[in-house]
């Protein structure tokens, strides 16, 4: 493709990738579950997980791209044509479709409570996580104040998109990742410095064996795998836009360092401040929109501090939503031929009209009543349970059996200065990689079937 878009620079790309993986679950779900889990032992295990697991199919998804220069579903039909590979890469793009439909809606609750805390808001629900609770669940089941603030998010989305690669995607990520790194140190510094703070890290640092349970690997297992945006396409695309000259191992690396190093340091910031005000650790997906709010006005300059946290959210769900914009963008321009903005533009208003019914799923409006479940939780679940391992265990029975751990490596050393990569080991990363995904995949087909899952 002569005329394809490439990233401006090699720091352009890692950080819009990092971008991509760096989300809502790293602000809130990582540091949950570590303290929850055995603390540093959890993280430990994470890390090795993640390096295991998540590092080869990173690698897998970018050496496609890149080989391909196209998006999911023409770069597995260009490496293996005629075949039934090319419903993976649709498989990508359905992800990132139903994805984006929900997590739009989150995104608009992001923006909503950096607006309530910019104007003292939460001066109002000071220790009182009743009425904060009351208030959160209120707007939610809103029939239209959600559904406007999802149409706001989507169009910051849709914007970014419109304006490509360099001067889009490159050009905001550019910006938003430093600046949510130092928000973050900011928001570490204040909570470290509250009385009581630093039991913040023992809560999620000191390693605490004990809790370490077979459940809890499952969980690092799981975490590992999701937090690096894998099995919807976005590092197949991203890996599109590349030259040959990328080293793609170091990027991959700088990648999951990134995107760890701001889910500890999101821990860390969270839970000084829930420490420091005597409030519960263990509250959950509820701790972001209930607790919190509670706790900001009780600390001097509280208006301040929840702003800064809030529109950090905002930007890490940014980052994620325009990398999965783009996966649907890419189809259409390479499979359809579209322009990016008539792509862009229709697609994503079709992604924020699905997500009006997940917003109105929560309150009286459900689609998917007779399941007992909203059409919210529904994409939720069959996205993150389902369409994303099947995505991520295919890429790499790709490698392995169709394209070839040779052919893999032939690719994957351009841009490398040490050419020596031992075929034996990458084949092994491999076949672990995808027995892993495909047990987590298996445990949770259980647990639906049988109501109890093999660990868990």
């Amino acid at each position: 493709m002569q005329n394809r878009e490439q990233w401006g620079s090699k720091l352009g790309f890692i950080l819009a990738a990092s971008g991509s993986a760096v989300g809502l679950g790293n602000i809130w779900k990582y540091p949950h579950m570590a303290g929850e889990n055995g603390g540093g032992a959890f993280t430990i295990v994470y890390l090795i997980c993640i390096l295991v697991v998540g590092l080869p199919i990173v690698i897998a998804e970018f050496v496609i791209g890149r080989k391909t220069q196209l998006s999911p579903v023409g770069a597995f039909e260009t490496v293996a044509p005629k075949s039934n590979w090319k419903w993976v890469g649709m498989l990508g793009v359905a992800s990132a479709f139903v994805i984006l439909s929900f997590y739009g809606v989150v995104g608009g609750w992001t923006l909503k409570y950096t607006l309530i805390s910019l104007t003292g808001g939460f001066s109002q629900l000071a220790g009182d996580p009743e009425t904060s609770g009351t208030l959160f669940d209120s707007f939610i089941k809103g029939a239209l104040a959600p559904i406007l603030w999802q149409i706001v998010f989507m169009g910051f989305t849709i914007f970014v998109i419109v304006q490509g690669v360099k001067g889009g995607i490159e050009k905001w990520t550019k910006i938003m990742m430093p600046a949510i790194l130092v928000i973050l140190v900011v928001l570490m510094i204040r909570g470290l410095t509250l009385p009581n703070g630093t039991q913040a890290l023992d809560f999620l640092f000191k390693p605490k064996f004990e809790d370490l349970t077979a459940s809890s690997i499952v969980l690092a297992l799981g975490h590992s795998f999701f937090t690096l945006s894998l099995g919807m396409g976005t590092m197949i695309t991203y890996g599109s836009y590349l030259r040959k000259d990328q080293n793609l191992l170091s990027s991959a690396l700088w990648i999951i360092f990134l995107d760890t190093l701001i889910a500890m340091m999101a821990g860390v910031a969270i839970f000084a401040t829930v420490f420091a005000m005597g409030a519960d650790p263990g509250a959950g997906p509820g701790l972001i929109f209930v607790v919190l709010p509670t706790i900001f006005p009780k600390i001097v300059g509280g208006a301040i501090w929840g702003t800064l946290f809030f529109f950090l959210l905002f930007m890490a769900a940014l980052t994620s939503a325009i990398s999965i914009l783009e996966v649907i963008t890419a189809y259409f321009i390479d499979e359809k031929g579209w322009g990016r903005e008539k792509a862009t533009i229709i697609f994503g208003s079709v992604v924020t009209v699905v997500g009006a019914f997940c917003s109105l799923s929560m309150g009286a409006f459900n689609i998917t009543s007779f399941m007992d479940i909203s059409f919210f939780d529904v994409l939720d679940y069959l996205s993150s349970k389902y369409m994303l391992p099947i995505g991520g265990m295919l890429t790499a029975l790709f490698v392995l059996y169709r394209w070839g751990v040779p052919n893999f490596i032939t690719e994957m050393v351009l841009g490398m200065d040490d050419h020596n990569i031992n075929p034996a080991v990458v084949r092994i990363l491999f076949m672990v990689s995808a027995a892993v995904v495909g047990f987590i995949l298996l445990n949770e087909i259980i647990a639906t079937i049988t109501g109890t899952p093999i660990i868990g």
